[in-house]
């Protein structure tokens, strides 16, 4: 340690003189100092630190940064950024934010998961509190995404899978309720448990059409099911037209046919066989509906409309 005798023109002051002007305690300065952010202006004959007006300027901005949650080696950059310092600050502040979203989203998980235990009838609450342990809060869905990727052809072109999983697998809401948090829950339940024999079931058009072949069936259903959607809006009975008619063609596509009499009724005997994720789509349901608002379509209850509506064509064609 250089000792330092300071003229006597010279303004400064002690550690505890800096903290009084500052309105901080002593502890506070020395903090700071000790982590280099306000080094002193000089020591005195004493080895006392003493600090110049510029320490109180710099110790104000270390408060205001740190007041917004920046950690100290982010502040230690903006102190030092010098003539790029609006720049550092900006970069650090939007780091921040997106560390703030963060928290926020596992707080609002976390505020739905202690008021679904709190509302859970007490008869439940242990089967409900084994089930938050299981997918944690806030919840991931990379377990549904695993399900459908299992369920899918694994040759199926990255695209079509992509496009596929964003309309199978739920966004998580930004204000969860705790019936979110319970469906995504059974969701996860659901998704991870072992199938019956080893082997998840697969589709048999799956295996008809081929990976390439099902990458086009599930784009043309994904019309079908935007054409259809309008019409669970505005709960109307299921009915033919053009929303069946692209439905039937996309599967008329897969197994190289055409779309006929014939075919239709084929079509309605496979679609009966085939194995039903009734309730993973009423759980998708519950997941995408806003507290108090109407369910929006989902795939699965766009397909059930379809179905019901190919039925009732083929019973009025007799």
């Amino acid at each position: 340690m250089r000792e330092v005798q300071l003229p006597s023109h010279e303004v400064v002051w002690s550690i505890g003189e800096l903290a009084e002007r500052a309105g901080v305690t002593v502890k506070t300065v020395r903090f700071y100092s000790d982590h280099g952010l306000l080094p002193a202006t000089a020591r005195s004959t004493g080895g006392h630190r003493r600090y110049g007006p510029g320490a109180l300027d710099r110790l104000r901005m270390i408060r205001s940064l740190r007041a917004l949650g920046l950690p100290l080696p982010e502040v230690r950059r903006v102190l030092d950024a010098g003539g790029a310092a609006d720049r550092v600050l900006e970069d650090a502040v939007a780091g921040r934010l997106r560390e703030l979203g963060s928290e926020l989203k596992a707080l609002r998980w976390r505020e739905a998961a202690l008021r679904l235990v709190g509302e859970s009838p007490p008869a439940e609450r242990a089967g409900r509190l084994r089930l938050i342990a299981t997918v944690g809060v806030p919840p991931s869905t990379a377990p549904l995404v695993r399900f459908w990727r299992g369920w899918l052809p694994p040759r199926m072109p990255a695209g079509a899978t992509s496009a596929f999983l964003e309309v199978a697998v739920p966004q998580l809401p930004d204000e969860p309720a705790p019936a979110h948090l319970l469906a995504l829950a059974r969701l996860h339940a659901m998704t991870t448990a072992p199938c019956p024999g080893g082997r998840r079931p697969e589709p048999e058009v799956h295996r008809v059409a081929g990976a390439h072949g099902t990458a086009a069936l599930y784009a043309g259903l994904a019309e079908a099911y935007e054409l259809a959607s309008p019409q669970l809006r505005r709960a109307r009975d299921p009915h033919p037209g053009g929303a069946l008619d692209a439905y039937v063609a996309a599967y008329a596509r897969a197994y190289g046919s055409r779309d006929t009499r014939t075919f239709r009724r084929l079509l309605s005997a496979r679609l009966a066989a085939e194995p039903r994720l009734e309730r993973y789509w009423e759980l998708t349901a519950v997941v995408r509906t806003p507290p108090g608002g109407r369910p929006e379509p989902t795939p699965g209850s766009a397909d059930d409309w379809l179905r019901a509506a190919l039925d009732r064509d083929n019973a009025a064609a007799g």
